[in-house]
């Protein structure tokens, strides 16, 4: 099994190049041989420690990375006898149709060249999706807001136009395949032939590798994104932000960028999907004697009005004042909880007052409980 190496080093596919350096010298300090004598396991760690580093620190590896699993360059040349990495022990070609098994092989040969493949390999394609994280407030998630967000993504090169080359008006022999136009690539026992990607079967090429990219056709930048986070988002909701994504391949469309929603838990309140709940403490003879009572909602102050004989735990519900439902214009309800608080029992009127109180109630209420 190819290695996570975002897993590695416990950072997440979006993650920017700081917080990769910030979480490698967090793990390396830890694991280094020098501070763990003799131990073999820190010692194996360390190492795949500055594998996944080495190649999540380098933009056109991590391009590679992403978009096949792997960072590793495939031998150059267009001869039969080349050799590539694991075979294909344990692959399960069932469920595809001619459509699949022919993309297969176009992901196969896609990095038979060694680099990022440019437009040429499999024509204009969509760009890879992003996924980011990010921590709203609660009443933020109830409200809505607009922020900004700080993406490192793959855009479009400007200098070759997401091209990868850039033209000389002279053609030549492809470098890769000789000018035949095939491409070979062998996986275990298995030997497949497919058009080159350098020069898409043509056996020409069209142009000099883009020195900007370096033939990736794209390049990373740093892209501040403004972001609209719609009233009514959850723990765990996603919004997407149409082509703030990877860049396409070839003048293809970039792809989408994807955030997941963390809400931080409110004081007061608490969230039960587009209800609100809240405990309000009421006075004994509030409860007694029944009351009007001013409560907070996330959408301002109102009123309720506690019966004679409240008890703690009973639940009063408000409407409309809890949650947007996300899209609609409709919310859930406010669920109001009270608890009887007692009276200060120091104040010797206070005591009086109750001791007289206790002549005037009525029978035991734990005399049905039973028991010997």
């Amino acid at each position: 099994m190819a290695k996570d190496y975002y897993q590695v080093l416990g950072v997440a596919r979006g993650a920017s190049l700081p917080d990769i350096k910030k979480a490698y010298r967090k793990l390396a300090r830890k694991h280094h041989p020098d501070l763990n004598p003799g131990d073999k396991a820190a010692e194996a760690r360390f190492k795949e420690i500055q594998e996944a580093y080495a190649v999540l620190s380098d933009p056109k590896k991590r391009a590679q990375y992403d978009q096949f699993g792997t960072a590793g360059d495939f031998p150059r040349g267009g001869g039969p006898e080349r050799q590539g990495g694991p075979g294909f022990e344990g692959f399960d070609f069932s469920g595809y149709g001619s459509s699949s098994f022919r993309d297969f092989f176009d992901n196969l040969f896609s990095g038979a060249a060694g680099r990022t493949p440019g437009p040429e390999v499999a024509g204009p394609g969509r760009g890879e999706d992003l996924h980011y994280a990010m921590t709203v407030g609660f009443e933020d998630a109830i409200h809505g807001v607009k922020t900004r967000l700080r993406v490192n993504r793959l855009a479009s090169c400007e200098a070759c136009g997401g091209r990868g080359t850039v033209s000389t008006g002279k053609t030549s022999s492809c470098a890769t395949c000789g000018g035949t136009g095939r491409s070979f690539v062998q996986r275990g026992f298995m030997k497949f032939s497919g058009a080159c990607p350098a020069c898409a079967g043509r056996g020409q090429a069209t142009g000099e590798e883009c020195g900007a990219c370096r033939g990736a056709g794209a390049v990373q930048i740093s892209d501040l994104i403004s972001v609209r986070i719609p009233p009514g988002v959850d723990g765990g909701s996603k919004v997407r932000v149409p082509g703030r994504g990877n860049a396409g391949r070839g003048g293809g469309p970039a792809g989408d960028l994807f955030i997941s929603i963390d809400v931080t838990p409110h004081p007061l309140f608490k969230r039960l999907g587009t209800h609100i709940s809240l405990k309000v403490p009421v006075t004994v003879p509030e409860a007694t004697l029944g009351a009007k009572i001013e409560v907070p909602t996330l959408w301002g102050k109102t009123v309720i009005r506690i019966p004679p004989g409240t008890k703690s735990g009973q639940k009063f519900r408000i409407k409309g004042e809890g949650a947007p439902v996300p899209g609609k214009k409709v919310r859930g309800d406010e669920v109001v909880e009270v608890f009887i608080v007692p009276p200060p029992f120091d104040d010797q009127r206070i005591r009086d007052m109750m001791k007289e109180l206790e002549q005037l109630s009525g029978p035991n209420p734990r005399e049905n409980l039973g028991g010997k």
